[in-house]
């Protein structure tokens, strides 16, 4: 099992993230005049930015990439961090903000967006010198509340309208559920990524926990596009 997730995690992901994206493609029509739209083209840029981001594979000696070895992109954490700890939290900051109804949900969405962003920026400014080197755990707990946040607030929409009804056949349902899941497994491991050593070779590298990581990883995520992918098949549009 191990050895199949070490030579498939890159193939396994990849198939499961393009089968939502060109599923999306493929219905783009069926969602066009709503929100949905929108994280149609989130799926596309999210299968890209995971593609680019595996660079890594070929940052090694006699490799296409063998001469960012040494460099700071050498590793893909400043990469991730942007598309997908900032980038990823302020699409679904947009993406809520145009679902929702109560204005007072919406301002706070709008301002905790901000909030965010200029904290992000700042704090990595103030440590850009470890920027390249790791990730940075305050950035995905605070990424980690806002997705609750948004999450908490279309359940709560829902349950006091008649959307209740009809929910089973919501795709926004689906994208809530999903990522506020998502979220709830992957959250956990932030903490531990404050003790865990990227570089190979390195002695105090736990493996144990670097193959569980993977499993976390892997397992969450095609749940995730698997699910976006049945539910963008199964679900009805959604007048905004």
């Amino acid at each position: 099992m191990e050895e199949f997730i070490k030579q498939n995690y890159f193939i396994l992901t990849s198939i499961t993230e393009l089968l939502a994206a060109v599923t999306g493609l493929l219905l783009y029509k069926k969602y066009k005049l709503t929100a949905a739209k929108y994280f149609i083209f989130f799926l596309i840029y999210l299968t890209i930015c995971d593609f680019l981001s595996f660079y890594t594979r070929y940052v090694t000696p006699g490799n296409f990439f063998d001469f960012l070895i040494g460099t700071i992109f050498e590793k893909n954490h400043w990469w991730a961090t942007f598309y997908w700890q900032i980038g990823g939290i302020l699409f679904f900051c947009f993406y809520y903000y145009k679902i929702l109804e109560n204005k007072n949900f919406r301002l706070i969405i709008k301002f905790s967006a901000l909030a965010f962003l200029l904290f992000s920026i700042v704090y990595i400014g103030l440590n850009w010198d470890i920027f390249f080197k790791q990730f940075f755990p305050i950035i995905g707990i605070l990424g980690a509340m806002i997705i609750f946040l948004c999450s908490v607030f279309y359940f709560i929409e829902v349950l006091q309208s008649d959307r209740i009804l009809t929910f089973y056949r919501s795709l926004n349902f689906y994208i809530s559920f999903t990522i506020f899941i998502w979220w709830l497994i992957i959250t956990p491991l932030v903490f531990y990524d404050a003790y865990f050593v990227y570089e190979v070779g390195n002695l105090n590298r736990d493996l144990n926990f670097v193959f569980l990581r993977w499993q976390i990883f892997l397992f969450a995520n095609m749940f995730m596009y698997l699910t976006y992918t049945f539910a963008l098949i199964w679900c009805k549009p959604e007048n905004d």
